[in-house]
């Protein structure tokens, strides 16, 4: 049986999320705790259609480790997505998982030819003469081959 504390903690109570103090399981719109379910969920452990924490799987995620459609964080996987390690159709950041560890675009025009994002200036150039083209650009903090980003 748990205690007075405890059952406040895992009960859902009327007092607002937001300003609230954190429950150990919170349930429902915007709920604070360590393991959050819901809408706009915040938490340790966060599911739902805005979840923000360490790790969060929904929709629209940020945290440290996301598991989404549009994900931003550190480790990432999802659809589109921005982080330091990603996996996903569509990202940005500086390690793609499970490719060469760069930033990847394929355009329709340049089908035969991949461009990636490096860290230095001299290395894009390198690659914009292998591609053919002139230049670099700024990509973030990366840098890509030739002048101008190709255009869908």
């Amino acid at each position: 049986m748990p205690t007075p504390a405890e059952s406040d903690l895992l009960s859902r109570s009327s007092q607002p999320a937001c300003g609230g103090r954190p429950k150990i399981l919170a349930i429902g719109i915007a709920p604070l705790g360590i393991i959050s379910i819901g809408i706009v969920p915040m938490g340790v452990v966060s599911i739902g259609v805005v979840p923000m924490g360490v790790l969060s799987i929904g929709a629209v995620a940020m945290g440290m480790i996301n598991a989404s459609v549009v994900g931003m964080g550190i480790l990432i996987a999802g659809v589109n997505v921005m982080g330091v390690w990603w996996i996903g159709m569509d990202g940005m950041g500086p390690f793609r998982l499970g490719s060469n560890g760069a930033h990847v675009h394929r355009h329709h025009e340049r089908s035969d030819k991949n461009l990636f994002a490096y860290p230095s200036r001299e290395t894009a150039l390198k690659k914009a003469k292998e591609l053919g083209c002139d230049g670099v650009h700024a990509m973030g903090t990366l840098w890509m081959p030739c002048s101008e980003h190709p255009r869908d």
